[in-house]
């Protein structure tokens, strides 16, 4: 039964698929293209958001990176006064070392998620303002249909990213 409502299914879609060309012939549908990789690479949005998200976790990635080089030249002084310490200065100093690399590691996990938890926030408002930018670009040039993902070809002469990124960028302060 099922099979059925398949088949059923798929003939109809076969037919509306082959109706669209007629009925966009005889109504001319504008459609476009737009490559929303592309989009976000070249927007200044994306770029201010990526620069904003740079320097807000840069202080926190010096200070790890401060720390792992503290950690290296413990671990080094360890290996090379290892053979002269006492066992229990060596076991304090191996401890010590661990610790500190725990600390390393969970630090450095935290920095990760806070990073990540902030770009995805920040490029969820910027997917949002280019989306409304779309928008906006179709309704002034006249399109009807503007597709993005998912489309496995789209010839140059529908591709529009160009003029939107520049119509973005004519937009953006300077």
């Amino acid at each position: 039964m099922s099979t059925m409502i398949r088949q059923f299914l798929l003939a109809t879609a076969v037919a509306a698929v082959a109706l669209v060309p007629a009925a966009a012939s005889a109504q001319q549908v504008k459609i476009a293209f737009v490559n929303t990789a592309k989009l976000l690479e070249e927007s200044p949005q994306a770029k201010a958001a990526q620069q904003a998200l740079e320097s807000e976790f840069l202080p926190r990635q010096r200070d790890l990176a401060g720390q792992q080089k503290v950690l290296q030249d413990k671990e080094e002084k360890l290996k090379r006064d290892a053979a002269v310490m006492s066992e229990a200065d060596r076991a304090k100093a191996e401890r010590e070392l661990r610790d500190g690399q725990r600390d390393l590691s969970r630090r450095f996990t935290e920095l990760q998620e806070d990073a990540n938890l902030r770009r995805n926030e920040e490029f969820g408002k910027v997917q949002r303002a280019l989306l409304q930018e779309v928008q906006i670009y179709a309704k002034a040039n006249g399109f009807d249909l503007i597709v993005s993902d998912g489309v496995l070809y789209a010839g140059a002469s529908v591709d529009v990213t160009a003029q939107v990124v520049a119509a973005i960028k004519a937009k953006a302060p300077k």
